[in-house]
């Protein structure tokens, strides 16, 4: 039994591939020494370069067709008119599918009044253009009780008995007439009307808004204009009667836009931007053409974000003159891109780490003996000829 273990082990020992050498027959050289040094920093440099690939985490971007239907794109924005009060704008959103929103008093939007200087004025406040519509009688009684009284209309009556009780209804029955009511000191029922004192209190401010809009994902538009909106037939009108032939400087800079929640590495190219700030006056339309790509980012824990991207082309189209045709304001026109963009995180897996370390310290191992070995064989051949006189 004892020799059968014996025989086993003396054949496990004949499988050593790795044979012993007598430490007498060693020879340490100088230049081994230095090969030895060199070796072992190129090993500690290549180890914390691939250390760090294998920490870090790699995003492969993949391309396919965007099959999503039904869905909604939330716009993120945050945008400083410093010359634009806050009465006077009025945010608005439309798409391709006729959707429309008016002054989007149903979104989570905000607006902070700014001084000249930039200060704010007042408290942050949301955006809802109701809370100027407030009504008056037009007796200036506040009183509940008191007799109904049918206020005119100033001749933009669409039949007989047709009462404007608030200054709103006035510019309605004028807008339906298809009037422009420019100077409304005559009007009764503006005399205590919030929008017009608003827009007097107001002049010289500056307006600070910010919010998210959820919108079709399909091509359309929003945009940021003086003057109360509203539709007319098939065209989408403001009325800026109420500031007369003040000029309307829409520069602006944007802060934030964003189609989405933002990932890791994300960039939005319309961030800090400003327009509008190398001329005296900035009255005309600034346009925005975004194209919309579907974005989907999957992290390193599988976890799995819709969001989009968007490139941009601007322009400026500078209104004519006093009165001019070109409606002042700032438009972003989007549309959405049919290939979606997926972008997965990955990291190296631990047995390539150490497939790669193998690599690395075998590899150099391997050229630093080879490069030892031709050292000191031409060294030696060289002392030779040298005691035999041959070298020359």
């Amino acid at each position: 039994m004892a020799s059968s273990g014996g025989s086993f082990l003396s054949k496990l020992k004949a499988l050593d591939a790795y044979p012993k050498i007598n430490e007498d027959f060693f020879t340490k050289t100088m230049s081994g020494g230095i090969i030895t040094i060199v070796a072992s920093v190129v090993m500690v440099l290549l180890f914390l370069s691939e250390l760090r690939l294998y920490l870090t985490t790699r995003s492969v971007h993949e391309l396919s067709v965007d099959v999503g239907r039904g869905e909604k794109i939330q716009i993120h924005f945050d945008m400083t008119f410093s010359k634009v009060p806050c009465s006077w704008l009025s945010l608005d959103a439309m798409d391709i599918s006729g959707e429309l929103h008016l002054d989007l008093v149903d979104h989570d939007v905000y607006k902070q009044r700014l001084s000249a200087n930039g200060s704010p004025v007042k408290e942050v406040e949301k955006h809802n253009v109701d809370a100027t519509k407030k009504a008056v009688p037009v007796n200036g009684s506040e009183n509940a009780t008191a007799v109904a009284i049918c206020g005119s209309c100033y001749g933009a009556e669409e039949k007989q008995g047709d009462c404007c009780n608030t200054c709103d209804e006035v510019r309605a029955a004028y807008r339906r007439k298809g009037w422009a009511l420019a100077n409304v000191d005559h009007i009764e029922q503006c005399a205590h009307d919030l929008y017009t004192e608003s827009i007097k209190e107001q002049v010289g401010e500056g307006c600070h808004m910010w919010g998210m809009l959820e919108v079709n994902k399909v091509a359309g538009n929003f945009h940021f204009a003086p003057g109360r909106s509203y539709q007319q037939g098939s065209m989408h009108v403001h009325d800026i009667a109420p500031f007369g032939d003040a000029v309307i400087d829409f520069r602006h800079t944007i802060h934030k836009l964003s189609f989405g929640a933002p990932y890791p590495g994300m960039k939005n190219p319309l961030d800090d931007a400003k327009a509008g700030y190398s001329s005296a006056a900035a009255t005309g339309m600034f346009q925005y053409f975004l194209k919309v790509v579907p974005t989907s980012y999957t992290n390193i824990d599988n976890q799995t974000l819709a969001t989009n991207q968007f490139s941009v082309t601007e322009n400026f189209r500078e209104s004519q003159g006093t009165g001019g045709k070109t409606l002042p304001g700032v438009f972003f026109f989007y549309d959405l891109s049919p290939i979606k963009v997926r972008i997965v995180e990955h990291s190296s897996s631990f047995l390539s780490f150490l497939t790669s370390v193998c690599a690395i310290v075998g590899g150099v191992f391997t050229v630093s003996g080879i490069l030892d070995a031709f050292v000191y064989t031409s060294t030696r051949l060289i002392r030779k000829k040298m005691e035999l006189g041959k070298f020359s």
